[in-house]
């Protein structure tokens, strides 16, 4: 690919030519508009490189920062990273923040039943308006409906006082968005007894410090493994008792060296690793009292009998461990319904506003807006506990009732995932990257018949919108092909569907100045408005943070915790041969009845109750949402009876289609849609409003695509990188010397002084032997100021195409100048084939090709006409020779 954009049309059409000209995407400007790079070393080289290379390079510009044109006019429904609360003008209504949760037109639904024995959502509302008043308070309120916000409403319903009565407490929850619309729906889907924080803490333990400050060192050990162990009794907890849930998945760690260096974690002792890690794996499993399967290790002849994917040259061993997985939406979702089932009062978009306070400053209650309805409400209880994750420093700041900002206690970290088809890992192993190269894990996991990829890990402020930076989807499609088959072309186009979210790490607000930053959880209470908090900690340990904050905020002689005992909603009815007595009953595919009982557990059979038949001899009954899925439309009816509100909760949460396949999602919404406004009465004009608010949260989505405002260059791949360097290498000695790197410069018509490339080949020289391995041009090929060099050329080439063409300056293309341009390079076209190539580039067939048409244009893999690689060919921005040696053809200098 050369270029991928989003769309800049309107700006382009707007002020055409002078835009074109200021449009300042390299590091200075050489007068007429379009910049000029003298650049470093590195980028100087690459820049020569690029014009060979840069095609398979390039995928997307960059114009971040720099780009002086006038941004397109944007709807408050598009997709943007600051959005705008809509709500009727009666309602409340204000400026929303980064982490604000994502528009919502009120759209006055129609009740419709809980599933059975859970009120509905309607009448939800109605408790919590009546339930809550003054003189009756509830006992607990919680603030955020995630793992951790639900989890105490459920511990909280579920308690019982010294007698065993139940029912004890008058609990409610109210969360904003969706239950798991932020970080709970977004994690790695593991259930993880955190082998990374158990090496860390070895790592930590094993060290100078233990001479030097051996009290603190101990000790910080000793609160690291505790919470590993306490990690591993909650994984068992959650694959014993919620089977319907949730499954083992192996994960496998394979060698290609017996030594590492440099080391994981930065220590001497996991250059070891190879060695250590079948015992490092038994420990593992003993602290789980070997209740989980055994960790176990494969030679070359079995990993490559399991895990035909990967490359099994190099490989030396594998070895093997097991964690847990589960659908974390699907899993957050039960948590909640199981909580109502019990007794709360609990529901989805009511969204707190503002505290109620008493005259001594104590916050006794929430103001607090259905964002459904529009209608508002005041909830009154003795204690109100946050858990809004990384959100928590924003109702913070609401319950301080003052501008001042409150101290920071939550700081989050972003975690990009992407997900690949299938086909690129067993469906029943993942294989994780412990060492990668810059030191963080990445798993790599069959999910849902997909493959999950994740994650990076990036502080920056938490967001509501699952926007994933396109440079972190490029590391990870980096960093998964290293041990994968060689004949597995790791491909941008293969990346489904791409999502980010954000993990709390949490600190103590009243702490001492520098104490440690945790992902073990943090509870705190405000000593002025009575308010509790809890924030930090792992899916893993829902049930023991909710446990912890209740223990705390209710005091001495607190009712009974019993959550170890019960099995969330759908738990009753599941059995392993549940999808079999589906199948004989309504005849549906094998797929759809193992994914309706490892969603729905024993409640299967309320969603098949409302299948329609599909009118074939088989399937008889399942009419599915999508493709190659195994979601069908009874799902979307039920999914109405379990509070779902919007067509985005659908295809995000009740569903799993957007995290899976963003565009099948698209294709599936408008029947989303159809089901939902008959299930909850919408007017045309209502759903038309959903599909908007909808379509712009789901391509907020990645996706085969990038979808970035800004543009910028993609990390070049292994295989790239090697093409490269063997290019260079004329004498295939396998190293390159400086005057091979010299006669390239010299082939690329560009020659460089000698001390410019002696400065240049002492860059790549890393160990300074005169000789530049295939490792060291692999590293300084990735390096920054070398990625530079590619962006630069290509931002300078692409815009000197378009100008090219575009004589008379007008920021547009017309046909005129397609033919002007094709008689100016000598190229004959007939006149049909021209009017089928300009309309090919004028997608929204206004007659003008703009900027961003040019570009997508350029984009496409394939062109039957020829012309795209007359352009890219004659007209210098280089690449095409290099897809003509692919295919046997000449040099890819072009």
């Amino acid at each position: 690919r050369i270029l991928a954009a989003r769309s800049l049309s309107k700006a382009w059409a707007k002020a055409a030519a002078p835009h074109v000209r200021s449009l300042s995407v390299l590091t200075s400007d050489n007068g007429n508009g379009y910049s000029s790079h003298s650049g470093s070393n590195h980028s100087t080289l690459m820049t020569l490189l690029a014009m060979g290379s840069g095609a398979i390079i390039s995928s997307s510009f960059s114009a971040k920062s720099s780009a002086q044109c006038e941004p397109p006019k944007k709807s408050n429904m598009t997709l943007t990273r600051q959005v705008t609360f809509k709500q009727p003008s009666s309602s409340y209504s204000k400026k929303k923040n980064i982490g604000d949760p994502f528009p919502l037109t009120p759209t006055l639904n129609n009740e419709v039943p809980g599933p059975t024995g859970i009120p509905s959502r309607a009448e939800q509302l109605r408790r919590l308006n009546v339930n809550g008043t003054t003189d009756a308070p509830y006992d607990v309120l919680v603030i955020g409906g995630g793992a951790t916000g639900a989890g105490i409403a459920f511990d909280a319903a579920t308690r019982t006082n010294s007698a065993g009565e139940s029912n004890v407490l008058k609990v409610a929850c109210i969360e904003r968005g969706d239950f798991a619309s932020e970080t709970s729906s977004r994690s790695t889907k593991l259930i993880w007894a955190g082998i990374k924080y158990l090496a860390s803490a070895s790592a930590a333990l094993i060290s100078w410090n233990l001479l030097t400050s051996p009290f603190k060192t101990v000790n910080d050990f000793y609160g690291e493994f505790s919470m590993v162990f306490q990690c591993h009794q909650e994984r068992k907890y959650m694959l014993d008792k919620q089977r319907h849930l949730t499954n083992w998945v192996p994960i496998v760690c394979p060698f290609t060296e017996w030594h590492i260096w440099p080391p994981p974690f930065g220590h001497w002792l996991f250059s070891f690793f190879p060695i250590l890690a079948p015992a490092v794996f038994k420990f593992y499993d003993g602290l789980s009292q070997f209740t989980c399967p055994p960790s176990f290790i494969m030679g070359k002849k079995e990993a490559r009998a399991k895990f035909p994917q990967l490359n099994e040259k190099d490989i030396k061993y594998c070895a093997v461990f097991y964690e847990g997985q589960h659908n974390d939406a699907r899993t957050n979702l039960a948590i909640a319904l199981s909580a109502a089932e019990k007794g709360a009062d609990i529901a989805n978009y009511v969204e707190m506003t503002e505290g109620i306070f008493d005259a001594a400053g104590k916050v006794v209650g929430v103001k607090a807006l259905d964002r459904i309805t529009g209608d508002t409400m005041e909830i009154y209880a003795k204690h109100v506990i946050f858990a809004g994750g990384p959100f928590t420093d924003a109702l913070r700041q609401q319950e301080s009732g003052v501008e001042t900002p409150v101290k920071p206690a939550v700081m989050g970290a972003s975690g990009s995932h992407i997900v690949l088809p299938g086909y690129y890992a067993p469906s029943d192993m993942g294989l994780l990257d412990y060492n990668t190269s810059d030191g963080r894990f990445l798993f790599f996991l069959p999910w849902q018949g997909s493959v999950i990829v994740g994650t990076t890990d990036k502080k920056c402020p938490a967001e509501t919108l699952p926007y994933p930076p396109e440079e972190e989807i490029q590391w990870m499609l980096k960093e998964c092909e290293k041990y994968l088959n060689k004949n597995i072309k790791v491909r941008r186009s293969d990346v489904l569907s791409a999502w980010r979210g954000w993990r709390p790490l949490a600190n103590d607000p009243n702490a001492a100045p520098g104490a440690q930053v945790s992902r073990d959880h943090v509870i705190s209470k405000n000593p002025k408005s009575g308010v509790t908090f809890i924030a930090g900690g792992k899916w893993t340990t829902w049930r023991e943070m909710a446990e912890d904050v209740l223990d705390k905020v209710l005091g001495d002689g607190h009712p009974k915790c019993n959550t170890l005992d019960i099995t969330l909603h759908g738990g009753d009815g599941y059995s392993e041969s549940l999808p079999i007595q589906l199948i004989q009953k309504y005849g549906l595919m094998e797929d759809v009845a193992q994914h309706l009982v490892k969603t729905y557990g024993g409640r299967a059979w309320e969603v098949v109750d409302k299948c329609k038949s599909t009118g074939k001899q088989w399937p008889r009954y399942g009419i599915p949402l999508a493709a190659n899925y195994p979601y069908i439309e009874a799902e979307v009816r039920f999914a109405c009876q379990e509070y779902a509100c919007t067509i985005e909760d659908i295809l995000s949460r009740r569903t799993r289609l957007a995290f899976l396949n963003s565009e099948a999602a698209l294709e599936a919404m408008p029947r989303v849609a159809d089901i939902m406004a008959e299930e909850l009465g919408w007017s045309r004009k209502i759903k038309a409003k959903q599909i908007e608010t909808a379509t712009a949260y789901l391509e907020s989505f990645g996706g085969r695509i990038p979808v970035e405002d800004d543009l910028h260059i993609r990390l070049p791949t292994l295989e790239e990188a090697m093409d490269v360097f063997r290019e260079i290498d004329r004498d295939g000695s396998g190293f390159l010397d400086i005057q091979e790197v010299k006669e390239m410069a010299i082939r690329l018509g560009q020659p460089l002084p000698e001390d410019r490339i002696k400065s240049i080949f002492e860059a790549m020289d890393k160990n300074k032997d005169g000789k530049v391995e295939a490792g060291e041009f692999m590293e300084w090929f990735s390096a920054d100021s070398t990625k530079e060099g590619i962006r630069n050329y290509f931002h300078q080439k692409t815009l000197q195409i378009f100008k090219e063409i575009d004589t008379d300056n007008s920021g547009f293309i017309d046909e005129q100048e397609l033919i002007d341009i094709s008689a100016r390079l000598g190229k004959t076209i007939s006149d049909k084939k021209m009017k089928d190539i300009f309309k090919e580039m004028d997608a929204n067939k206004d007659g003008k090709i703009q900027l961003d048409e040019f570009i997508a244009w350029m984009d496409k893999e394939t062109d039957d006409t020829g012309f795209h690689r007359m352009l890219s060919a004659t007209m210098g921005l280089g690449g095409t020779g290099w897809l003509d040696k692919k295919h046997g053809g000449g040099s890819f200098l072009g």
